[in-house]
């Protein structure tokens, strides 16, 4: 099990904004896919906001145990007009295939984050490939909404 690299650990805290964060260790998560089983994340700290943060790579949304290039492997038979229950993504270990629900879920999510996308008009600014992209933009809008703060002093 391998973690991002202590250096490569974001030092600037997302609610105060100075340079206080620090290693608090490391632990394991789900990240089903052909490549992962589980994965180890670095966990950070900032003393003075008394907060532990998780640092995740990009293509593994919290709160899940399936990575979005097993969601997009789970798409892609949908798009040439196949039906969700045959559309299981091949993942490394047999047993942890998702069940036909969680594939349903991630059809109705995708549907939504394109609608979304969509009337926001980001397809506009970032091209028709946004759709593809294994992101959690392209993926999952609502819930990237509810992840990702926006700040006041963005440009």
């Amino acid at each position: 099990m391998t973690a991002v690299p202590l250096g490569l650990l974001p030092r600037r805290c997302p609610l105060c904004g100075n340079q206080t964060i620090i290693g608090h260790g490391q632990r394991r998560k789900q990240a089903h896919d052909q490549v992962h089983d589980v994965i180890g994340i670095r966990r950070g700290r900032c003393l003075p906001c008394r907060r532990t943060f998780t640092i995740l790579p990009i293509w593994s949304l919290p709160y899940s145990h399936y990575s979005l290039h097993c969601r997009q492997q789970a798409a892609e038979p949908i798009e040439q007009a196949g039906s969700w229950e045959q559309s299981a993504p091949i993942v490394r270990d047999p047993d942890r295939l998702p069940d036909p629900s969680t594939l349903r879920r991630w059809a109705v999510r995708r549907l939504i984050s394109v609608w979304s996308s969509l009337q926001a008009g980001l397809w506009k600014v970032l091209g028709w490939s946004f759709f593809h992209a294994p992101t959690i933009l392209a993926w999952d809008l609502p819930a990237a909404c509810r992840i990702l703060r926006i700040e006041a002093s963005s440009p």
